[in-house]
C-alpha cells in the first residue's frame, strides 16, 4: 500500500530576514518565537473577526520560516503577508524550487523529514528541492485518503473567511497558542475559548452506503432538525461543520443530506 506522496497541491512560501520571527509572531495563531523542541508547527492567519484565511505548516530552517500551504492560495498568502510587512526587515517569496512530500509508515525514505505537528498518525513531511525528490512517489490523492482516514480537516475543507478557528479544530490540532501575545483575530478566538462558546466542530462525514456525498453547503439533518452543513466532499467522504449539542440531542435518529443517508463520527483525537 502506498505510503509516500509528492504533494503537488502544496506550495512553499519563505519568510526570512532578521525580523521574520517577530513579524510572524504578531500575525499568526501559533508561537513563532518559541523554538524549544520544535522543528515545525501548525498555524493559521485569521481575519480580524477570527475566521480562517490560510492555514499552513511552518518548518524552521535556521532563520528562515518555510510555510507549507495550499498551492492555489500561495500567491494570495504572499500578498496578504506583504500587506502587513510595512518596514519590517524581512523577505517574503514563493519558493517554486521546493516541493512538499509526506510519508505515513515506519519505513522512512524522505530526507530530513519531520513529524507532522498536527497529529502523530498523519506521519512525517519534508520540504525538498525538486532535484532531490525521490522517484516513484504517489500523488496528493494518496495522502488525501490517509488524511480522511485520520479525520483531519485542513484549508481545502475550511474555505476562506467562513469558519472560526476553534470551530475548525485548530486548538485540538495544535495550531493555537493561548499564551503568546496578540495576533490577528486573537481577541475573538480567546473569548470563544474562555467562555466556552465554540459549540460547532468540523468532523468527518460519509455516506452510509458508499454513494457520492452531496455538495458543499448541503444541510445535514436528523429528521427535520438541522445539525450543520457539509463543507467538503471527496467521493463518499468529506467534512461537515456540526452543532455538537444538536447532534447529541438527535440520539439514534437517522442522518441525511439532500435525502442521502449519512453518518458522522467524532475522530478519536478530538476531545472537545
Amino acid at each position: 500500500m502506498t505510503s509516500h506522496a509528492l504533494l503537488g497541491d502544496r506550495a512553499v512560501v519563505a519568510v526570512s530576514g532578521p525580523e521574520a520571527a517577530q513579524f510572524l509572531q504578531g500575525l499568526i495563531t501559533n508561537d513563532a518565537l518559541s523554538r524549544a523542541d520544535r522543528e515545525a508547527f501548525y498555524a493559521a492567519l485569521l481575519t480580524a473577526q477570527g475566521k480562517i484565511l490560510f492555514d499552513f505548516l511552518v518548518l524552521l530552517r535556521g532563520e528562515i520560516f518555510l510555510l507549507d500551504c495550499r498551492a492555489d492560495l500561495a500567491d494570495a498568502l504572499v500578498k496578504r503577508l506583504t500587506l502587513y510587512r510595512l518596514r519590517s526587515k524581512i523577505a517574503i517569496e514563493r519558493r517554486d524550487d521546493l516541493v512538499v512530500l509526506a510519508e505515513w509508515d515506519d519505513s522512512s525514505i524522505l530526507h530530513e523529514s519531520f513529524p507532522d505537528p498536527r497529529l502523530p498518525n498523519l506521519g512525517r513531511r519534508t520540504i525538498l528541492s525538486h532535484n532531490d525528490t525521490p522517484a516513484g512517489l504517489a500523488g496528493p490523492d494518496a495522502y488525501l485518503e490517509h488524511r480522511l482516514d485520520c479525520g483531519v480537516p485542513e484549508g481545502a475543507d475550511f474555505g476562506q473567511d467562513k469558519i472560526f478557528a476553534l470551530d475548525a479544530d485548530l486548538d485540538e490540532l495544535r495550531a493555537l497558542s493561548f499564551e503568546k501575545g496578540c495576533y490577528v483575530g486573537q481577541e475573538l478566538t480567546a473569548r470563544m475559548k474562555h467562555r466556552g462558546t465554540a459549540r460547532k466542530r468540523v468532523i468527518p462525514i460519509a455516506t452510509s452506503k458508499g454513494d457520492a456525498l452531496p455538495t458543499a453547503d448541503t444541510s445535514v439533518l436528523a429528521g427535520k432538525s438541522e445539525l450543520g452543513g457539509i463543507l467538503s466532499g471527496y467521493q463518499s467522504r468529506g467534512f461537515a461543520l456540526v452543532r455538537l449539542d444538536r447532534w447529541a440531542d438527535a440520539g439514534a435518529t437517522e442522518l441525511t443530506a439532500a435525502g442521502v443517508p449519512v453518518r458522522i463520527a467524532r475522530p478519536p483525537w478530538l476531545s472537545a
